[in-house]
């Protein structure tokens, strides 16, 4: 099936255009979601349609990138020991090429369509759901050398990147279904539901791994997993995005993000100023939910010690800053619309930094309470700055397209769909970058886990190793210290370049930006 939205003719009521079929694959001749009448007849449905089948496959992408951080914390009860810094690795790659897949996958869109590459992305992981289940838990991985053990581990590792390439294809997609005025929720929803893959992984994993085993042998500290259900768990709903997606969604034919506006978007210096302050938001989000259970593990076995249920069944709780910082997308997007989206990115990057000074307190005085509050609201504020950043792309560019236009006295509707094509490739760049961020953020804690790390391998004894851990369980502030510094410097960046001249924002970032 595929469908033509005609232009009204003219003297007709604008949105009555009637539906035809002109390609197949359900293809999208025109449209206009800026005329309010069209949006409000036939636009709307099909953007919400559209919305809905996007979340979901986006959301199981978002499953299948983060299920590393719940694999690597039971690969001791499967009989593969690795050391912390090794540990860091395994859920380091999965970011990285997660974070490389973004820019080819915006790509996709124009080349494919949204619905065929909305259904060829999610059938490919298919791919990090199989090893899991097949090659991960077997015997035959847990009796190899440790050099052979880590290259297997890392080769799995990195298939389940393909989840994390889906953000920006869908992000991109979703951009071009809705008008400016109603851009900031609807991909501050799109982005929120697949974020929120990060905590039903990280809270569904540890309860299936452990389905069949008994309560009294889940506290103890080396047990019985079954990590072939964590891949087998995800195909059913792989397969079922993928085929809503080829059932339900459609292709636009003006989403083309080609290699004209990627050149433009390149040459744009708001590209890599929105590209850096994506670092410290998404980065910080998927940053956080890669390392939140590693860190907590290290940092406090006193603690998941005396709360067995707490760190066997719920993970050590790291899924509930995945959760917190997925719903408080939207309302980033939205505070952005309303406020704008430089204020609330400033106020996200200051409360960011204060909170990771709370959060070295809490390491310091060995509180779990503590640690676990601050870096419940860094994950908050790290969900809203997400919204409000992505928010910014669009407005800048359409800003900038209008000043063009007027500079220029050029038209103004070729203009701006010229800055909204670039609008989409910003959009990928800046999920790449960000995203990127967040393999950065684990190379930090990897680095300041190197020197507890060698010491707890060099010990004989499990007593040794642990008191040995306990005694270094501030090891994580050295790291902590340097994101605060990062934290500064994104507050200065977002306030020298939108907010220096005018002092504020209205619906649309200020043109402070035209001196950069």
């Amino acid at each position: 099936m595929s469908t033509t939205l005609n232009r009204p003719e003219a003297g007709a009521a604008s949105g009555t255009a009637g539906v035809r079929s002109a390609r197949r694959g359900r293809w999208i001749e025109h449209w206009e979601p800026e005329d309010e009448a069209f949006w409000e007849s036939t636009g709307k449905a099909i953007a919400r349609r559209n919305l809905r089948w996007s979340v979901f496959a986006e959301h199981i992408g978002f499953c299948i990138w983060v299920i590393w951080t719940i694999v690597v914390i039971n690969l001791a009860n499967v009989g593969i020991a690795l050391s912390v810094p090794e540990q860091f690795w395994l859920t380091a790659v999965p970011n990285l090429i997660g974070s490389a897949l973004r820019i080819p996958y915006t790509f996709a869109i124009p080349r494919f369509g949204g619905r065929a590459w909305t259904t060829t992305s999610a059938l490919l992981l298919l791919l990090p759901a199989g090893l899991l289940a097949l090659v991960v838990p077997s015997g035959w991985l847990a009796e190899q050398s440790h050099s052979t053990q880590m290259a297997v581990l890392l080769g799995c590792a990195a298939t389940a990147g393909l989840g994390g390439g889906n953000f920006s294809s869908s992000m991109a997609n979703i951009s071009f279904f809705y008008p400016e005025g109603r851009k900031g929720f609807a991909l501050g929803l799109n982005a929120a539901g697949g974020n929120l893959g990060v905590a039903v992984t990280q809270l569904v994993v540890p309860l299936i791994i452990i389905a069949g085993v008994s309560g009294a042998a889940v506290k103890l500290p080396v047990h019985e997993v079954h990590l072939t259900y964590a891949g087998l768990l995800f195909i059913p709903f792989i397969l079922l995005a993928a085929i809503v997606a080829w059932r339900r969604m459609d292709s636009l034919s003006q989403a083309r993000t080609d290699t004209d506006a990627y050149r433009g978007a390149i040459r744009q210096p708001q590209t890599w100023v929105m590209s850096l302050l994506y670092i410290g938001t998404f980065g910080s989000f998927i940053g956080y939910s890669f390392a939140l259970p590693l860190v907590i593990k290290n940092t406090f076995p006193e603690f998941l010690g005396q709360h067995p249920f707490i760190a066997t069944y719920l993970a050590g709780l790291g899924f509930v800053g995945a959760l917190v910082g997925s719903l408080a997308r939207p309302l980033g997007g939205l505070l952005a619309d309303r406020v704008g989206g430089a204020r609330v990115t400033l106020a996200a990057f200051v409360g960011m930094g204060a909170l990771t000074v709370v959060a070295i307190a809490g390491v310091q005085a060995h509180s779990f309470t503590l640690f676990f509050a601050a870096f419940m609201v860094i994950f908050l504020l790290s969900g809203v700055g997400n919204g409000s950043t992505y928010r910014m792309i669009p407005a800048i560019f359409s800003a900038l397209g209008r000043r063009e236009a007027e500079e220029h006295g050029t038209d103004l509707r070729p203009t701006l769909m010229r800055y909204k094509r670039q609008t989409a490739a910003v959009i990928g760049i800046a999920g790449a970058v960000g995203a990127f961020g967040g393999f950065l953020i684990q190379v930090v804690f990897r680095q300041a886990s190197l020197g507890v790390g060698a010491l707890v391998k060099a010990a004989q004894t499990p007593a040794e190793k642990a008191a040995i851990a306990h005694a270094h369980a501030d090891w994580s502030v050295p790291a902590l210290r340097v994101f605060v510094g990062a934290y500064a410097v994104f507050a200065a960046m977002t306030w020298f370049f939108y907010l220096r001249r005018s002092g504020a924002t209205s619906r649309v970032p200020s043109l402070a930006y035209a001196s950069v």
